[in-house]
């Protein structure tokens, strides 16, 4: 059973996620505007938050970057009728773990919650570790099973932003602007090539693939185990 916070001004559409959540043995907080869900979630003790993009007095997506700043990481599901690509990608980058497109399937959203409640926590936050991934940011290293990985500092980094959203979908627009900080998407295959070569490193021969080609959208690495 995880301890949920639900933020969500149509009572309605809270009423019937938090029947759904609780039939499924979770306990669950509900609501209903910006600032008392604000309020809820620095209480802190939740698993996970679900959080709705418009709230009255406080947006959603101000509310997870207030959250964020002052170090919370408890991982947060948007919902939004806002489904659109650029709409998904401001979504995560205010620090969404998951973004769920309404209307919905509320096993969909079941499903992505204990998704969530899934991903290892490290024993350290500057050690990562997705399936047979680990990565120290500290030392520098990376290693798949009992295999060392020889990264090279750009690799590395990438390699992170990936392993820190496993299962998401991640845009070029996204790593250009996260991993090289630029504020503008170049013309350029520069991503494909680093992605290119750190395929290599990550996927010996006979191993599964790490890193999935997106069509249209990006790119995820989902975990092998």
């Amino acid at each position: 059973m995880a301890k949920l916070l639900l933020i969500e001004d149509d009572a309605a559409t809270a009423e019937e996620i938090l029947g759904d959540l609780h039939g499924r043995g979770h306990e669950v907080a509900w609501a209903a505007t910006g600032p008392d869900g604000a309020a809820a979630a620095r209480s802190g003790g939740w698993n996970a938050i679900i959080l709705d993009r418009m709230l009255p007095g406080l947006d959603g997506l101000t509310l997870l970057r207030d959250l964020r700043g002052a170090g919370d990481r408890t991982p947060a599901l948007v919902l939004s009728a806002l489904g659109d690509v650029d709409e998904r990608i401001r979504g995560l980058r205010a620090g969404g773990d998951d973004y769920l497109g309404k209307p919905f399937v509320l096993a969909e959203l079941a499903a992505r919650i204990e998704a969530l409640l899934r991903r290892p926590t490290d024993v350290r936050e500057t050690v990562i570790r997705v399936g047979t991934l680990e990565l120290d940011l500290i030392a520098g290293t990376g290693r798949r099973g009992q295999r060392d990985l020889d990264l090279l500092p750009r690799e590395l980094k990438l390699l992170e932003y990936l392993m820190r959203r496993p299962g998401q979908v991640v845009t070029r627009a996204m790593m250009f602007e996260e991993v090289w900080n630029y504020r503008f998407t170049p013309k350029s295959n520069l991503i494909d090539v680093h992605l290119g070569r750190l395929r290599k490193k990550l996927e010996a021969e006979g191993e599964p693939m790490l890193i999935h080609n997106v069509r249209g959208e990006g790119f995820t690495l989902s975990p092998d185990v």
